[in-house]
């Protein structure tokens, strides 16, 4: 019966209704425990919120930005700054499973796509946007700040390195 309905409905929709109908069943049999939680969650809305709004307008602008010309013109041929930068924020806003960017990766480097470029992207892929609100509520503004600095400057080394040994 669930599968259906999650078929049917999506499971996006299927998972709202059942947190709505905790919520619900919460008020019913204990309206300050629903009330202590509507607040919790109002106050880590409240921490997070300023950060989902600049994931939205970084997301934004990068899907503004980046077009399949300007990104062909970028990383095609040799590495260099601009090259360097956009596979760092191309590592950043990638998203799925990694394995699925293998084939794309291998054709664009069959391309001419410099293999530090391909280092760098891959190891940006440890940054991930939609995780930052979360390391910010648990690790703080400093921490997410110097570790994404250090993934950052640590993805470029490794580039550089990629490219010099092979």
């Amino acid at each position: 019966m669930i599968k259906k309905m999650i078929v049917k409905i999506g499971f996006g929709r299927v998972f709202l209704i059942l947190v709505l109908s905790l919520y619900l069943l919460t008020f019913i049999f204990s309206r300050s425990l629903f009330f202590e939680s509507v607040l919790r969650s109002k106050n880590v809305l409240g921490d997070i919120i300023l950060v989902l709004i600049l994931v939205f307008v970084l997301t934004f602008f990068a899907n503004l930005w980046f077009t399949n010309k300007k990104t062909d013109k970028i990383l095609k041929g040799r590495a260099n700054f601009v090259g360097y930068i956009s596979a760092v924020f191309l590592g950043i806003l990638s998203t799925g499973p990694i394995y699925m960017w293998y084939p794309l990766l291998s054709e664009l480097k069959e391309e001419g796509l410099d293999t530090s470029l391909i280092a760098i992207f891959l190891y940006n892929r440890a940054v991930k946007i939609p995780l930052m609100p979360m390391i910010m509520f648990y690790f703080g503004l400093p921490f997410l700040l110097v570790s994404t600095f250090f993934m950052i400057i640590f993805s470029i080394l490794n580039g550089y390195f990629v490219a010099k040994f092979t």
